[in-house]
């Protein structure tokens, strides 16, 4: 059947409906799930609806993107229903006293991105059975191979004050010769390469959506609090960054080399550099292999 989304048994079609049933649920989090055939950008997507005046909660996911952004604006593409392509709508700026949530202050929306690779690295351990692990800000590895991407922008500021669209992108049954080009240096793979014990998108998606849920509640109650949430601690025992040389570009040009050596309240990577502590909100950073000269380490 020409055009089917069924023609390729192993990328079957994820089930709006099924997951509309499963993940909107009285006093839940997410309140409209949207499966859509294709793409350009599930963010951009989100962005748009943001503009349009919708709410906290909303899901949109695509069998196939052809324009998904990356951070620094790299590309992030795949075949069709060979991935995870999904992006949530979320307003921490405004307080929810029905479910006793503050309203968390800017300085804590940095922990968004780090809050999905929690999310996420916990969903891929345990359906997939691999060892997931972060590389700050926003990569989840495997191997260290790079196997998804996150990606948070800020929203047009409406009625409940500003908004965040967080992206994930997950290479779920990608082979070999369908891999992203290792245009940052970093190898990609899959969790099929990866030799995962489970590739169905679907109860994948149902995983990552529900932890994300979770942590964004326990985020949320502790007024955007890593530490009282327990969101710092669960970031940095995935995270392989800490205690590893790294080089970091940061957006001003200028780079540095030294040892990550933890993540500050506000999220951002503290390195300790020949020069003395530099404490990282945004930058590109490259974990320096043994036996690499500082700087000449592979881009990620």
């Amino acid at each position: 059947m020409a055009g089917s989304p069924y023609t390729d048994l192993d990328r079957p079609p994820l089930d709006e409906r099924g997951l509309r049933r499963a993940l909107i649920v009285p006093d839940g989090l997410w309140t409209d799930v949207q499966v859509r055939a294709q793409t350009g950008s599930t963010n951009a997507d989100v962005l748009a609806a943001a503009r349009a005046g919708a709410t906290e909660g909303l899901v949109i996911t695509a069998e196939q993107q052809h324009a998904g952004r990356g951070r620094l604006g790299r590309d992030w593409t795949s075949p069709p229903r060979a991935g995870l392509a999904v992006s949530v709508l979320l307003q921490p700026a405004a307080a929810r006293p029905a479910r006793s949530w503050p309203a968390v202050p800017g300085s804590r929306y940095g922990w968004l991105p780090l809050l999905a690779g929690v999310a996420l690295a916990e969903a891929v351990t345990r359906l997939a059975e691999l060892p997931a692990a972060l590389k700050w800000p926003n990569d989840l590895l495997i191997d260290e191979a790079k196997c998804a991407g996150i990606l948070a922008e800020a929203a047009p500021d409406g009625a409940a004050g500003p908004a965040v669209v967080l992206g994930i992108g997950l290479n779920v049954t990608l082979r070999a010769d369908e891999l992203p080009p290792p245009g940052s240096g970093l190898r990609a793979t899959s969790l099929q390469l990866a030799g995962a014990a489970a590739t169905d998108r679907d109860p994948l998606l149902r995983a990552v959506l529900r932890g994300v849920a979770d942590w964004y509640g326990r985020w949320r109650a502790a007024g955007g609090d890593p530490v009282a949430s327990g969101l710092r601690a669960a970031y940095l025992r995935h995270c392989v960054t800490v205690g590893r040389q790294v080089r970091v570009s940061l957006p001003s040009g200028a780079a540095h080399t030294g040892l990550a050596g933890t993540v500050d309240e506000d999220g951002r990577l503290v390195v300790r550099t020949a020069t003395g502590e530099l404490a990282v909100a945004a930058g590109d950073v490259v974990h320096v292999r043994s036996g690499d000269a500082p700087g000449n380490g592979t881009p990620g």
